[in-house]
This record gives C-alpha cells, sequence and structure tokens, in this order.
C-alpha cells in the first residue's frame, strides 16, 4: 500500500521524525473524517444534490463567511481569530470549508 507514492512503513517513519505541527495536522486530518461520516448520517450527499454548481456555491458562501469576518481586522485571519473565539466563528467556517474542500476533492478525483 502506498500513500502518495511512499510505502506505508516508511511514511510512518517519516511522520515519525515529523515536528509536532504535522502530528497536529494528522489529528485535525482524522478529526475531518470523523465529522465527515457523523454529517453524512444526517445530510447524505446533499451537499452535491445541486451539481458542480451548486458544490461551488456552498464553498463561495463559506469563504465568503471567512472574508467577511476578517474584512474588520483588514483581513488579518490570526487577529480576528484572537479578538472572536467563539464557538460558531471564524474556526468553525474554517473548519466546514476544509470539509467540504475534502468532499469535493473527492468526488472529482475519483472520476465521477
Amino acid at each position: 500500500m502506498h500513500v502518495d507514492g511512499v510505502h506505508l512503513k516508511k511514511y510512518a517513519q517519516i511522520m515519525k521524525d515529523k515536528p509536532k505541527t504535522f502530528e497536529r495536522i494528522s489529528q485535525i486530518a482524522n478529526n475531518d473524517v470523523a465529522k465527515l461520516i457523523e454529517a453524512e448520517k444526517f445530510y447524505g450527499v446533499s451537499w452535491r444534490k445541486r451539481g458542480g454548481m451548486g458544490a461551488f456555491m456552498m464553498l463561495a458562501r463559506k469563504w465568503d463567511r471567512i472574508e467577511n469576518q476578517v474584512s474588520s481586522e483588514n483581513y488579518d485571519i490570526f487577529l480576528t481569530y484572537e479578538k472572536n473565539q467563539s464557538q460558531e466563528g471564524l474556526l468553525d467556517d474554517i473548519q466546514d470549508l476544509r470539509r467540504y474542500l475534502l468532499l469535493v476533492e473527492e468526488h472529482i478525483t475519483k472520476g465521477g
């Protein structure tokens, strides 16, 4: 089995040697998969119900929400988050966008 052309055993060694940043990214990605599985139980594939244009508009809507929040801080995403760490705020929209992007990428790269 390969992960981006690298044998899984070698990949494990590479990850072992990486800084904590990549361990955290791996945790985030695993959490995304868990959240997507959970969401699919309730929503199915509703994100692509209206085809590619609908999927694009869903991504655009999430980006618009992020842009709206950061515009008041001169587009400084880090400062925006520092000033408002609410559960329904910036981080939630970032997570949603990333997860939708994963769904879109999976759909287009599987060939249909």
